[in-house]
């Protein structure tokens, strides 16, 4: 496939990334070209920031128009194989793609090289970067760490250069005269200013679904400031010289796993501003193993959809909306009825709070006997991990990597029945197996095991 691409990375987290190539995305929409959104590792907020970016410059997509999901490239979680195949998939039809970088360009997941790295997506992907430098604190050396950035790995190539933060016309003519001799060009320049109010807390950006009428005039700023900075005609120039992908753009394949004569089962799946973290991925693979995918709000429905069979409730902020979501007592008694039915529910992090006793002393579904509460301490990282026994998911022996993501603590932290055992890097027993619930810290990411999302669908059908 030929799809004209930018990788969109940085020295380091902090320089930028997020500003720049959700400005790029917005512009270039804006410009009334059809932009895929993709971001390199685990993270789901800034994707949210992609979508909508992407929806006409972050406006309302069009009638007749195909709002196109934020995705994310994961090497870790998905395996190198299928970085292109999952890009192909998202890319599909679009103008331009552009891939936000995860920290600096070189690192990826602890003590393993380049894996998941930035770098090595834009190998996977043959697709040329701009490296965005904060140059706050320096004139001549930027030259330095450009050639160095430049120079490491011959199959990564740099092919031009935003500076971002810069002070003043004088400022920038000394990093333009260094950088004239690094062979690498500047593609824009972005003066240092108060920083778009895109808020942050204990996990990372606000999620779009929290505040989207700030978040839609933030990324119209972001759209207008890197429009007034950048060489757009040669950023788009260079991606147009990203040559042909061999590969094959990965489908959620497979014939529906719905018995004959039975009809399509519901699985509803939480959203709202409480649970905003999921994969595209994950609802193409329910939907295409024969469900019918319904969203629900926890913060706001009392009932479940009508005729739910399952139940999926992935990642979030349920800490946040503590208070809101025990006073919707209503829908907390529908989960757990559900639940002590042995319907299968798939829980992952903010929907293992959800299902807990109590989340900071606030009754929660107690689907699960045990008690979460906030933590100073930040749980973050890649895990591998095997499931202890069968389950609605996986049967047991089942070997997933995965990522865990939080600041709360859970009391058990597994049950008698746990979920994973982790084995990489610690080894420990996690998460709760019983009846029909999945419940776990851990995040996965189905499109690297399709077959838990059809084995899922199949206990829906029973």
């Amino acid at each position: 496939m030929t799809v004209p691409r930018l990788v969109v990375a940085a020295p380091s987290s902090g320089s930028g990334k997020t500003t720049v190539a959700t400005g790029l995305m917005a512009a270039f929409s804006e410009r009334g070209l059809a932009v895929s959104p993709h971001k390199v590792g685990p993270d789901y907020i800034d994707p949210g920031y992609h979508a909508l970016a992407v929806s006409s410059g972050g406006r309302a997509v069009s009638s007749g128009g195909r709002a196109r999901p934020g995705r994310n490239l994961d090497a870790y979680m998905c395996g190198p194989g299928l970085i292109g195949p999952l890009f192909a998939h998202g890319a599909a039809g679009c103008d331009l793609a552009v891939v936000e970088g995860v920290m600096g360009l070189y690192d990826g997941a602890s003590g393993q090289g380049e894996l998941a790295s930035t770098a090595q997506v834009s190998k996977l992907l043959r697709a040329p970067v701009v490296l965005v430098v904060d140059a706050s604190s320096q004139s001549r050396s930027v030259a330095a760490l450009v050639h160095g950035f430049a120079s490491w790995d011959p199959e990564v190539r740099i092919g031009g250069v935003i500076l971002n933060k810069v002070a003043t016309d004088r400022h920038e003519r000394l990093l333009r005269d260094a950088l004239d001799e690094s062979g690498v060009p500047v593609m824009g320049v972005l003066r240092r200013t108060e920083q778009v109010g895109t808020p942050s807390r204990h996990l990372g950006l606000v999620p779009v679904a929290e505040r989207r009428a700030e978040a839609v005039a933030s990324t119209r700023e972001l759209a207008a400031r890197v429009r007034a900075g950048c060489d757009l005609e040669a950023l788009l120039a260079l991606a147009r010289s990203a040559p042909a992908l061999d590969t094959t753009a990965w489908e959620p394949a497979g014939a529906p796993v719905v018995p004959a004569g039975h009809g399509r089962p519901v699985i509803a799946v939480a959203g709202g501003p409480a649970f905003t973290f999921s994969y595209a991925e994950h609802t193409e693979l329910l939907t295409a193993a024969g469900a019918d995918v319904v969203p629900f709000d926890p913060l706001r429905d009392e009932r479940l959809p009508a005729g739910t069979r399952g139940l999926v409730i992935g990642g979030g902020f349920p800490e946040v909306y503590a208070p809101e979501l025990s006073a919707n007592e209503p829908l907390r008694k529908a989960v757990a009825e559900l639940a002590h039915a042995g319907a299968p529910v798939a829980a992952e992090c903010a929907g293992l709070l959800y299902l807990a006793r109590s989340l900071d002393g606030k009754p929660m579904c107690g689907v699960l006997a045990a008690d979460a509460r906030m933590s100073e301490r930040l749980t973050l990282g890649y895990r591998e991990a095997v499931a202890v026994g069968d389950s609605a998911l996986a049967p047991a022996g089942t070997r997933v990597r995965g990522h865990e993501f939080h600041r709360t603590v859970l009391a058990p932290g597994a049950g008698d029945a746990p979920a994973w055992g982790v084995v990489h890097p610690d080894r420990r027993v996690e998460g709760f197996v019983q009846r029909g619930v999945h419940a776990s810290y851990l995040h996965t990411h189905w499109a690297a095991a399709p077959e838990m999302a059809r084995r899922f669908v199949a206990r829906c059908a029973v």
